[in-house]
């Protein structure tokens, strides 16, 4: 017999709570997951040197486009708030500074994977298609590849295209921006 065990699932009203009251502080390495508080993997040097590659490639490239946010919290309705490892966008003159960006403000996610692959294939690439991200990266470090996910419906991506060494991509919304997998890859 299997025993169903009911999980209480957090708001993202309640996530911040608990932040202000300490009970999670800013160094948890957590993000907040279809109401579950959720911890990140660690960051390795050659995630955190993609990472920065990632955000230089792309502020030399787009200038004021867009903005480049860096493992900051996107607010996903109301059990979820992921913190990719970059997101492009839209520019708005209070950066942000009001609230979190939404669903609608996101160009393009890019998750950088060293050892999370699979999660992110799993679980957050399948979230940010149910709330219409238009379109997802995830540079696998250990297969030395980028999936590229476009055209979100509620079942995921409907268009997955993959890139190695060698190979160049576009951004969807930026298709004059090109870049190579080996400059991403390093």
């Amino acid at each position: 017999m299997t025993v169903q065990i009911a999980r209480r699932l957090f708001t993202t009203t309640e996530y911040h709570q608990m932040l202000e009251a300490r009970i999670l502080t800013e160094d948890d390495r957590v993000e907040l997951i279809e109401g579950e508080v959720v911890s990140m993997s660690p960051i390795g040097s050659r995630h955190a040197a993609c990472v920065k590659r990632l955000n230089q490639l792309l502020f030399k490239r787009l200038g004021q486009l867009a903005l480049i946010s860096v493992q900051d919290p996107i607010h996903l309705g109301e059990h979820s708030e992921p913190e990719p490892d970059l997101a492009l966008l839209q520019p708005r003159a209070d950066f942000y500074g009001q609230a979190h960006p939404e669903a609608e403000d996101v160009i393009l996610i890019i998750e950088v994977a060293e050892s999370s692959a699979e999660y992110d294939r799993q679980v957050k690439i399948p979230l940010y298609a149910q709330h219409g991200i238009a379109e997802v990266w995830l540079v696998d470090l250990a297969a030395a590849v980028i999936e590229i996910y476009r055209r979100p419906s509620a079942a995921g991506y409907e268009q997955l295209q993959r890139r190695k060494r060698g190979q160049s991509l576009t951004l969807q919304a930026f298709p004059q921006l090109e870049m190579t997998v080996n400059e991403i890859l390093g």
